[in-house]
């Protein structure tokens, strides 16, 4: 009875070569946990990397929805200032001669330098030119908005006959347009560059006795 009851749940078997006795039950049961072991770290590892697929997506979707996204560059005059005007308010031959400094703006809302070529700014009135002044070529840095002045000669030279400027130069006002476009390119990277063309088009009032810029509107 005795041997019995110190009998081990476990079998012995002798060992093939140095006669060593091991239990065939602890080995089964220790492969066991290792095989359950490595499975359940495969399956963290596995959740690891969907996760890691999944806040990749979510970074290159922002990157791409925010960051390389490009917006076409704001282009407007935003004030001026003139020289003494000269204003000739004849009936029959009513004219103006005004040097005018137009400080003009350029917006640029992207992750990226917007480079511009030079181009020409247009004023007119009542559809017809009546100044014009020169946008050399420059750039803007990312995020930021490029202020400079351009120097125009506004005139009635070119005005065959309007029968309406008498009545505004009486009135001490000229409508005026702008128009002009800026053709360039966003650099986002140092190979990824957007070709981005910004345009101008403003109406704004020159009020001849205080001789001052004003009601500037630009689509």
């Amino acid at each position: 009875m005795a041997g019995k009851e110190n009998q081990s749940p476990h079998p012995l078997v002798q060992g093939p070569a140095n006669g060593t006795y091991v239990r065939t039950g602890d080995d089964e049961a220790g492969r066991g946990g290792s095989r359950e072991l490595r499975r359940q770290k495969r399956k963290k590892y596995l959740l690891y990397f969907v996760a890691f697929v999944i806040f990749q997506t979510g970074v290159i979707l922002i990157f791409t929805l925010t960051i390389m996204k490009v917006r076409t560059p704001r282009f407007r005059v935003r004030s001026a200032t003139f020289d003494p005007f000269n204003v000739s308010r004849q009936p029959n031959n009513p004219t103006f001669d005004i040097s005018m400094n137009a400080q003009v703006g350029v917006k640029n809302a992207n992750f990226g330098r917007y480079k511009y070529q030079g181009t020409t700014m247009t004023f007119l009135y009542g559809g017809s030119q009546v100044g014009e002044g020169v946008i050399s070529k420059s750039s803007v840095g990312w995020r930021s908005t490029k202020k400079f002045n351009v120097a125009v000669r506004l005139t009635s030279d070119n005005l065959t006959s309007n029968s309406q400027l008498a009545a505004d130069l009486n009135a001490n006002i000229l409508r005026l347009t702008s128009q002009a476009e800026l053709k360039g390119k966003v650099a986002l990277t140092f190979i990824f560059n957007k070709k981005k063309s910004a345009k101008m088009n403003c109406t704004m009032d020159v009020f001849l006795t205080a001789e001052q810029l004003a009601n500037i509107s630009c689509d």
